[in-house]
């Protein structure tokens, strides 16, 4: 757990959402106002599972936006290996040299979904993939800001939550009080892990702005992904019919059986365990994805 004896967080960077309607995920660039030091958060590698097409848009967008606010960028920084979208890490890396960092609990990730498409040598288990890898309570910088890390597991076995200032980017925990809490039931998934990450994120001051990593958009209205602490206390869906752990468990477990997979989650693992890149080139010069059949539980008829 975080060391709580270090000094309380303070300042509030500035914070730029980029919703990608494609996947319904929303991409960050967070900035230190006073040294104009950035990191960018969750980005996405446009894909189009239909045609096998990808494309740099929504990335080459987070570059343009730092570079017209005069930004520096430090930092390329993923919550968790997404399971709905390829992450962008891999690219921007090649983009700018600016290093690349995730949860150390990654390795763990690796190792699970090797297993599920078997393929032990397509990339080292080792976290390598990244420039660093974070432990639960570590402190880094953007620019003057302090930056923590907090393990916030339940979504995957390696999810984190990165905390400066007043603000907290909590990608898949809880979603805007509309949306209720993410599901819990992918491989390495766990409900009962996922309520004590939420409690841990609503122990946070009332007034932490919450930024989430996707908005479904419930009723149709426009995206929206910030709130904060008081806010989800008060007003999320699930943490009000839920009030006790095995009442969460319960309220997770049932919805998420009633859920089918996302559309992209065997497209999407293969290329985040490597960090966000694409397989190699094959003998013919094209690269290939490798869908494991009757891999997961589900069935999209039901």
């Amino acid at each position: 757990m975080a060391d709580r004896a270090l000094p309380r967080l303070s300042g509030r960077p500035l914070v730029k959402g980029f919703f990608e309607k494609r996947t319904s995920s929303v991409q960050y660039v967070v900035a230190d106002p006073e040294t104009k030091s950035c990191a960018i958060i969750d980005p996405v590698l446009d894909f189009d599972p239909k045609s096998g097409a990808t494309a740099t848009h929504s990335a080459d967008a987070l570059l343009s936006y730092v570079d017209d606010q005069g930004f520096r960028l430090q930092w390329i920084l993923d919550t968790h290996p997404h399971a709905d979208h390829f992450s962008a890490a891999g690219y921007l890396k090649d983009r700018t040299d600016v290093p690349t960092a995730i949860g150390e609990k990654v390795v763990e990730v690796q190792k699970l979904w090797q297993s599920i498409y078997n393929v032990s040598d397509c990339c080292p288990a080792d976290g390598s993939q990244w420039d660093r890898l974070f432990a639960d309570g570590e402190r880094f910088k953007i620019g003057n800001m302090d930056v923590e890390v907090l393990f916030t597991p339940g979504h995957t076995l390696a999810s984190i939550a990165y905390l400066l200032g007043d603000a907290a980017f909590i990608h898949d925990t809880i979603f805007m009080p509309d949306g209720g809490t993410a599901r819990a039931d992918f491989p390495g998934g766990s409900a009962p892990a996922l309520w004590r990450s939420i409690q841990r994120i609503m122990a946070l001051p009332d007034e932490t702005r919450l930024f989430t990593g996707h908005d479904y958009c419930p009723g149709g209205r426009k995206p929206a992904w910030e709130s904060t602490v008081a806010q989800q206390r008060a007003e999320n869906s699930h943490l009000i019919e839920a009030k006790t752990e095995e009442e969460f468990v319960a309220l997770r477990e049932a919805r998420d059986r009633e859920l089918p997979m996302p559309k992209l989650i065997l497209h999407s693992m293969q290329v985040n365990i490597r960090g966000g890149r694409l397989p190699e080139p094959e003998n013919n010069g094209k690269r290939f994805l490798k869908i494991p059949l009757d891999a997961l539980e589900g069935e999209p008829w039901d």
